[in-house]
């Protein structure tokens, strides 16, 4: 069928206060899912002792997650691109329940992580319709600050996952009542993509939305993103690979090789998720203000070399090195995820997320299963708590390569191909990506 010339629409744009309303209802299914993710973590030492299960067994269940988004975020742009935001959502929310449901049948290895499988098989692709989602009701707009903002809401979920044990202390008597509590914030999550499906829909009956999916998506576009997409996608896998495995066994380390509670490390997890839950819209409000993206994400990744080897190395508060680490995590997301979309066109935006997503979901498959390994070869424990500094050395590392990769994004957009990522403001906005 022939499509018609456009024509100008004459609806009203949404009010301010109607999108932000939709912010945070298309938050509600990335919190919940935040929280079926974490919950993995607080419980890592239980699956050691009632389990029986070795940290490489452990990094291969959280990492496991990331396995099927090796190829099914990319789909899951596509699919984003192709059906729509709110029906995208609501499937993948749908998945996510199932894989929840899954986890916790059985104490066996292979159901577990079948379950964490399915959970990721929806999760990741479903972070990249809600990213869109936003990208589609903020672009040219407060986009940075509502990244932030959408940010903030999810890692509340991570942030209650981590300070369960504290919350929930009676669950903790086995590993299986944290699981079942995380199935009822899948049911959460489920909840918010059916409301955001009812508010858009209604919303593109009334008011103009600006460009919506397209039906076509020519898979060969991936191809054709430019140099700086590519420095942006490389920051990410080394970045997130440098955060999100450490949590993994974060509680764990801090009560093996610094004597911490669980409830401490729970805390001390908590605290690094406070730093981003509200740090990230901060930061996005200023920088929509004043730019500089390619040099803020350098800083970001200078503060993550240290930490790792404070910790490992050092006797120093935790406090210090946790609060380093968290004002990288709210800074660098704040910029990268924003970014995408001044570089990227919008009929593209949903596979160029996916296709991020993706490629740091490699990344974060591959280090769980890395610093499990790391932990077990080198005998991490109480008794040898020694053994987690080869894990340490490896985080420094990948915050070392991200320093590299945003300066060589700030060299990029600084020259003749930039995309003004280092100019662009509120105050002086960009013309559309190229």
């Amino acid at each position: 069928m022939s499509h018609a010339s456009p024509t100008v629409d004459i609806r009203p744009e949404p009010s301010k206060l109607f999108r932000w309303i939709v912010l945070l209802v298309v938050s509600v299914p990335i919190f919940g899912n935040y929280y079926v993710y974490d919950c993995i973590e607080p419980i890592a030492d239980l699956l050691s002792k009632q389990l029986h299960f070795s940290d490489k067994q452990i990094g291969l269940l959280q990492g496991i997650y990331s396995a099927p988004n090796v190829i099914m975020v990319l789909i899951g742009g596509l699919i984003v691109d192709r059906i729509g935001t709110r029906r995208a959502l609501t499937l993948f929310a749908s998945i996510c329940l199932v894989g929840a449901v899954v986890t916790v049948l059985s104490p066996q290895l292979p159901l577990m992580a079948t379950g964490r499988l399915l959970f990721g098989l929806g999760a990741e692709s479903l972070i990249v319709a809600v990213t869109t989602a936003v990208a589609k009701w903020f672009r040219g707009k407060e986009l940075s600050f509502a990244f932030g903002i959408n940010l903030m809401l999810a890692r509340f979920g991570t942030l209650l996952a981590q300070t369960s044990p504290t919350w929930a202390k009676a669950a903790y008597a086995g590993w299986r009542m944290p699981l079942q509590i995380a199935v009822g914030f899948a049911v959460v999550s489920l909840i918010g993509a059916i409301v955001y499906w009812i508010l858009e829909a209604y919303a593109e009956r009334r008011c103009s939305l600006g460009e919506g999916s397209t039906d076509k998506v020519v898979f060969s576009d991936i191809f054709k993103f430019g140099v700086s997409y590519w420095y942006i996608v490389a920051l990410c896998i080394v970045f997130y690979s440098a955060i999100f495995p450490f949590e993994t066994f974060g509680i764990k380390f801090f009560m093996d090789a610094h004597g911490a509670s669980r409830q401490l490390g729970g805390n001390l997890l908590g605290m690094l998720t406070l730093f981003t839950m509200f740090g990230t819209p901060l930061f996005g409000f200023f920088v929509d203000r004043i730019g500089k993206r390619a040099l803020l994400m350098m800083f970001g990744s200078v503060l993550l070399i240290p930490v790792y080897l404070m910790m490992g190395y050092t006797n120093i508060s935790l406090y210090v090195p946790m609060a380093m680490m968290g004002f990288a995590f709210a800074l660098i997301p704040a910029v990268m995820w924003p970014s995408v979309a001044y570089i990227v066109g919008q009929e593209k935006l949903g596979t160029a997320y996916g296709l991020m997503t993706m490629i740091q979901n490699i990344g974060l498959f591959g280090f769980n299963v890395i610093i499990g390994s790391a932990n077990t070869y080198a005998g991490a424990s109480a008794t040898n708590p020694q053994g987690y500094r080869l894990g340490m050395q490896i985080f420094s590392i990948l915050g070392f390569l991200g320093l590299t990769f945003a300066f060589l994004l700030r060299q990029r957009e600084l020259g003749p191909h930039g995309h003004g990522l280092e100019t662009i403001t509120t105050e002086h906005p960009a013309a559309e990506a190229a």
